[in-house]
């Protein structure tokens, strides 16, 4: 679509852990900041407290000074397997998150999707409201740290003892 900035990054990563101590730990919304440079984590609401499609959560995030709140919508998801959402700002599409977890003989392999859903004129807005100029280099690389953040906190959770 000519209007769209049609961004679309996806970042993978192997991890020494069971899919289900990974998938607890991506839809565990209060925690993604512990992993995120850039998300702070979110919160269900209207009384939700696990991911469910049409289940929304306000997600909060930061860069250096900036600091912003954004509204999301599970719009796929599948136990274990698959957790996605699409988030807009002020009622205006942003873009929609994806992670795929899949099985391996070690653990599992995460991949995190974003595709970005913003008109350009709102991408320019975006400027000023997040610092960030090139959102897909920089959302590669916080989705890079976020994954091996992750990968650790989820190996170091699998690990007995």
């Amino acid at each position: 679509m000519a209007n769209k900035t049609n961004g679309d990054v996806t970042v993978s990563k192997d991890v020494a852990a069971p899919p289900e101590v990974v998938w607890e730990m991506v839809t565990d919304l209060p925690r993604m900041g512990e992993w995120s440079p850039e998300s702070q984590g979110g919160h269900w609401r209207d009384g939700v407290e696990k991911p469910a499609v049409g289940a929304r959560f306000t997600g909060s995030n930061r860069n250096g000074l900036f600091r912003w709140k954004t509204n999301a919508t599970v719009v796929e998801m599948m136990p274990r397997t698959v957790f996605s959402f699409d988030v807009s700002f002020l009622g205006i599409a942003v873009s929609n998150w994806r992670y795929e977890i899949e099985p391996t003989d070690s653990g599992c392999t995460v991949t995190e999707t974003w595709t970005d859903h913003r008109a350009r004129w709102f991408a320019a807005f975006a400027l000023l409201a997040t610092g960030v100029g090139d959102r897909e280099s920089h959302n590669r690389e916080t989705m890079e740290t976020t994954l091996d953040a992750l990968a650790a906190a989820a190996e170091k959770a699998a690990t007995p003892g």
